[in-house]
């Protein structure tokens, strides 16, 4: 059912009011535990709009619904341009506000007044998730709803009459739109370019349809990117014809009163079936629009639908007057976390990250066979972490373990980037044996992570220093490396190096290897050298052998060991490397390097309990576990002269 456009806003008892949201218009059609969400010319949003598609179908009902898909911004208002680009849910919040309900259960329900489908509506839509919204019903003075719309900026109002039966297919003087600006579907007949231009076309030739002819309209030539002329070109060129659309060949190169000299413009005339919406000041008594602005392409109507809108008086449709309740008009997101990066759809695709756009392609290729785990699961992991993950990567060079074919194909290390890292990237030289001059990555933010994560870096290995005190290391580190120990060996030797910590007033973090063994950090807040800290690493890793030498040791050599767990205080070196907190491992099951609560560290404990497809959840309940090893370090020579008082 559609709306007529009105000119003004009015107060009338037997009418209720709505937001008029800036998007596509969508039904979602539910039935035996699937759906179907199709846009007003039949075509399918299910891939598209994908989010939509996955939160929708879990509800247990059949039905139809009638709403609006659109994008919000921070404060909750639409915005069609970002929809209009909206590929994946980095792009932005995409919601479904659900106004209608016309099925149920087998029951026709759009011969019910308004008013009971409202209610209807009301006690059976689910609440389980933001992206999928009511739109609140406002029993208001319209002029108030109205002028509450104008000043946050939002496209316009609807208002239905509480009597109003849902007709298909019509268009309705029982539901009003009532636009704060001027707004207008048009088609795209042709395009034209200005001599000399280096743009891919200088603006669009617009129309609409009068009486089954295509009228001229205008033409825009403001509100296009470099980047979106370049799409919309790739939407052209199958449609370039040798004859104009119009009615009457429009003169593009008219003269006006602020352009009495324009540029000579070529034109390429199109098939009329690409439809766009412009904004534009006023029409002109010929009809053309003045002052247009390019808002957008559009995907859910029929050319040949696009007729023009004129605004009906207001006076003439409706009569009264209501109060206005204290209800809010829009509601900002509530989940406003990162979501995933990449679309489940596309091979290979560009985003922007920190501003630099990042390519990413053979999205579907597996790097964890046993899982089927892909590219795109780890690229979409990385961005979503990205804000706990980096205070471990920023400013420290990386060793990168690259393993481009997956976790079962050999993999390899790189250090040097020098000449190979873009040119935004930050790097840290260094100079080889034979004399070579090389660089290490620097990792600065998150287009850094996934630039490496792009490299087939599945996981993330920085220097214990930063590039500010690279000879002075943030923290220490006990690595526990089981041999032919039990996992509940490597945890005991975790809770015995603990007591010893504890003993000595030295504050300590744990978390899994994601591989076999536990980290454990201590803060060293970049005030000792890797000398001093693989010294007090020495010392302790010998109190905590004489505690459990049945099943430790401290040989370096393996076969000194004798399959025992090793107690690793050597990994405190300059240039040494070690999985960081959150960081994936080229393991079975897709682990993920941990931080625990101390008293996670018990029996029972697993490897597998983290991974990709929880940690994300896990990190965003729990926080960052590992903050503290960032903050002031401890006092070296207090802890030494403190060990030696309580150990001997």
């Amino acid at each position: 059912m559609l709306a007529t456009l009105t000119d003004e806003p009015f107060d009338d008892p037997e009418w209720v009011y709505e937001v008029k949201w800036d998007g596509y218009r969508a039904l979602a059609l539910l039935k035996d535990g699937d759906c179907e969400i199709i846009s007003r010319n039949k075509k399918s949003f299910n891939e598209r709009f994908y989010p939509l598609y996955h939160a929708i179908r879990k509800w247990k009902m059949n039905a139809v619904f009638d709403g609006e898909i659109m994008v919000l911004n921070e404060q909750g208002v639409s915005v069609f341009s970002s929809l209009q680009n909206w590929r994946s849910e980095a792009d932005g919040e995409l919601v479904y506000y659900v106004f209608d309900i016309l099925w149920y259960e087998g029951k026709n329900l759009m011969d019910l007044p308004l008013s009971d489908r409202q209610i209807l509506l009301k006690n059976l839509f689910p609440k389980d998730d933001d992206r999928i919204r009511l739109s609140q019903v406002f029993k208001a003075n319209g002029t108030d709803f109205f002028s509450a719309a104008q000043r946050m900026g939002l496209e316009g109002i609807m208002a239905k009459k509480v009597t109003s039966t849902y007709i298909t297919d019509f268009r309705t003087k029982e539901w009003l739109k009532i636009k704060v600006n001027k707004r207008q579907e048009v088609v795209i007949g042709g395009f034209t370019r200005n001599e000399g231009s280096s743009k891919l076309f200088s603006s669009l030739l617009l129309g609409v349809y009068e009486n089954g002819a295509f009228q001229y309209v205008g033409k825009v030539g403001t509100g296009f990117s470099a980047k979106l002329q370049k799409e919309m070109m790739e939407q052209f060129r199958p449609l370039i014809s040798g004859k104009s659309p119009f009615k009457t060949v429009p003169d593009y190169n008219k003269p006006s009163r602020f352009r009495p000299n324009p540029p000579k413009a070529n034109a390429t005339w199109l098939k009329p079936e690409l439809v766009c919406e412009v904004s534009f000041a006023e029409v002109t008594e010929d009809g053309v629009f003045r002052h247009p602005s390019f808002e957008g392409m559009g995907t859910d109507k029929n050319a040949k639908e696009v007729v023009r809108e004129q605004a009906e008086h207001t006076a003439g449709l409706v009569h009264g007057e209501t109060r206005m309740e204290g209800q809010e008009l829009v509601a900002a997101p509530r989940d406003t976390t990162r979501k995933t990066l990449l679309n489940p759809r596309d091979e290979s695709q560009v985003r922007k990250i920190c501003g630099h756009s990042l390519k990413f392609s053979n999205l579907s290729k597996v790097y964890w066979p046993e899982e089927g785990i892909t590219k795109r699961d780890m690229f979409n992991y990385y961005y979503q972490i990205g804000e706990f993950i980096m205070p471990y990567l920023k400013d420290r060079p990386q060793s990168l373990n690259r393993f481009p074919n997956g976790i079962t194909k050999p993999g390899f290390y790189q250090k040097n980037v020098k000449d190979k890292a873009p040119e935004w990237a930050e790097t840290f030289p260094y100079v080889t044996s034979d004399g070579e001059h090389k660089e290490f990555l620097v990792p600065k933010d998150d287009a850094s992570l996934l630039w490496m994560a792009s490299l087939g870096c599945i996981e993330m290995n920085p220097w214990f220093s930063r590039t500010q005190s690279p000879d002075h290391p943030d923290y220490c580190i006990i690595d526990l490396d089981p041999d032919k120990n039990t996992f509940e060996q490597v945890v005991e030797a975790a809770q015995v190096v603990r007591q010893v910590l504890d003993a000595i007033d030295v504050p300590c973090f744990c978390k899994t290897s994601g591989s076999t063994g536990i980290h454990i950090y201590i803060p060293m807040g970049a005030k000792y050298t890797y000398d001093q800290s693989q010294m007090f690493a020495r010392l302790l890793v010998n109190i905590v052998h004489s505690q459990i030498p049945a099943f430790t040791s401290i040989e370096r050599q393996i076969k000194n060991r004798k399959g025992k767990m090793y107690l690793d205080f050597l990994q405190n070196r300059p240039g040494a490397t070690i999985a960081c907190p959150y960081s994936l491992r080229p393991k079975p099951g897709a682990t993920v390097s941990m931080p625990l609560h101390w008293d996670e560290v018990k029996a029972g404990l697993k490897m597998k309990d983290f991974h990709i497809f929880n940690a994300i959840e896990r990190v965003r309940a729990e926080g960052d576990l590992f903050a503290g090893v960032l903050e002031t370090g401890i006092d070296l020579e207090k802890a030494v002269k403190r060990a030696k008082e309580v150990f001997g």
